[in-house]
């Protein structure tokens, strides 16, 4: 049974050292994966939408190669989690930690 070339192990070490603890690093990577996939979702839906017709008459609805062509494109891309853990690990995402101000 061949594996999936898209699955990579990750060093939990190499992830929890950026902030010292593995959750905290790993409560960072998901805010920002959501945040990629957010902005690939609208991407992509602007990009489909040029094809939109406004027609609902499945007769009148015909195949678009460029529209497939494009959603093709973005199911080849990294997943939005993958993305996340590089720029973690690479320095590439900010985080800060907000300041409880109780008297």
């Amino acid at each position: 049974m061949a594996t999936n070339p898209s699955i990579i192990t990750r060093d939990t070490d190499k992830i929890a050292d950026v902030t010292g603890n593995l959750y905290e690093s790993v409560s960072v990577i998901s805010k920002r994966a959501r945040q990629i996939s957010s902005k690939m979702k609208e991407e992509l839906n602007n990009k489909l939408a040029e094809f939109a017709s406004g027609v609902d008459n499945l007769e009148e609805v015909f195949e678009n190669r460029e529209q497939i062509e494009i959603s093709k494109f973005y199911e080849r891309m990294p997943k939005a989690g993958s993305i996340a853990i590089d720029e973690f690990i690479e320095g590439k995402t900010y985080h800060s930690y907000r300041e409880n101000s109780e008297e």
